[in-house]
């Protein structure tokens, strides 16, 4: 029971302390924008951010490629002639050498 308590009032001053940071921080910046302190800043931060200048396109790059040329491959072939046979070799296919 005793942790239980401390564990809530632990809590509750957290939550305390978070709100009364946040008002300061309202509080501080309300008092900086009725001296204008705040309005010179961002002018300032303005200026700077229009100063910066990006060249996103770049140079133009031309690429020629030559125009490609068909390639011909031409295989020549040599046959040789079919030798004649004369009657004895006709003979010796058909079996009838003696």
């Amino acid at each position: 029971m005793k942790d239980l308590i401390k564990n809530v009032k632990a809590q509750i001053t957290a939550g305390v302390g978070i709100v009364l940071a946040t008002l300061g921080t309202v509080f501080t910046d309300k008092i900086e924008e009725f001296f204008g302190v705040e309005g010179e800043e961002t002018e300032a931060a303005v200026a700077v951010e229009q100063k910066q200048e990006v060249n996103v396109t770049g140079p133009a790059i031309t690429i020629n490629i030559p125009e490609q040329k068909e390639k011909t491959v031409v295989k020549k072939v040599y046959v040789k002639p079919e030798v004649k046979k004369t009657e004895t070799e006709k003979r010796k296919e058909e079996g009838l050498d003696w």
